[in-house]
């Protein structure tokens, strides 16, 4: 496999469902295993690579509260579906052999770190994985909001969102035959067209910190190390160039 990384630093974000496979709900493990085993080739090319993970596979605080709970008690319960998705994660990559840490932005020190910038990157410097857990640690902020200010803090070359899908496309393509996909955008671009790649929040701090966004599919064996190296199929979000 060609070792030619274009990004030195990263931060890869993915959502719960990602972990679902075809199940409905909750955590299937081959696939988990599968995006470590994924992780574990990036890390090999000397790439140092951070993860943030949804939780909505278990629990959506935006749900909850549809559903009539109050909406910062909804979202703390899905912070804490976060920090279990980062555990599974973290099994996975040391099953491989990867070291990984997880770090929450809610301290329980029982089964994981606190948060602390500097050592999150100097965890990162050491070729350790960084997974970080429970969002900010704040409700009514998504873990998209959490990824891109994980990666500005962690000095990140480009956040990369990894979707079902192989970029970004003007409708679903799996129920618009016609939609459109897209090379290259620009945050503006995915703001006024409302096209959905994260929120609106976490495309302007991105966009506030020249911080590319690159999506591509996270079920394509080989993608991320693919898309490190500039290859395969991905859509890019930066500034006006």
């Amino acid at each position: 496999m060609p070792d030619h990384p274009v990004y030195q630093r990263v931060l890869l974000k993915l959502s719960g469902e990602a972990l679902m496979g075809r199940q409905e709900y909750g955590l299937d493990n081959e696939t988990v295993r599968a995006i470590a085993a994924d992780v574990r080739d990036v890390v090999g090319m000397g790439v140092q690579v951070c993860i943030v993970i949804g939780g909505g596979n278990i629990f959506r605080g935006v749900s909850g509260a549809a559903s009539g709970m109050e909406r910062a008690q909804a979202d703390f319960m899905g912070m804490l579906a976060t920090v279990m998705n980062a555990l599974a994660m973290q099994s996975a990559l040391e099953k491989i052999s990867v070291p990984t840490r997880v770090q929450s932005a809610i301290p329980m020190s029982s089964v994981c770190e606190p948060y602390i910038r500097r050592r999150a990157e100097r965890h990162m410097e050491k070729g350790r994985v960084v997974i970080f857990a429970a969002g900010t640690g704040n409700p009514f902020f998504t873990t998209d909001t959490a990824a891109a200010l994980r990666a500005a803090e962690m000095h990140c070359d480009a956040l990369f969102k990894g979707t079902q899908v192989d970029g970004v496309y003007s409708a679903d393509p799996r129920k618009v035959t016609t939609a459109q996909r897209y090379e290259q955008l620009t945050y503006l671009e995915v703001l006024a067209n409302e096209l959905g790649v994260m929120d609106a929040a976490a495309i302007s701090l991105a966009r506030e910190n020249a911080l590319p966004i690159v999506v591509f599919n996270i079920h394509a064996p080989g993608a991320f190390a693919a898309v490190i190296r500039g290859e395969g199929r991905f859509t890019r979000i930066i500034e006006q160039q």
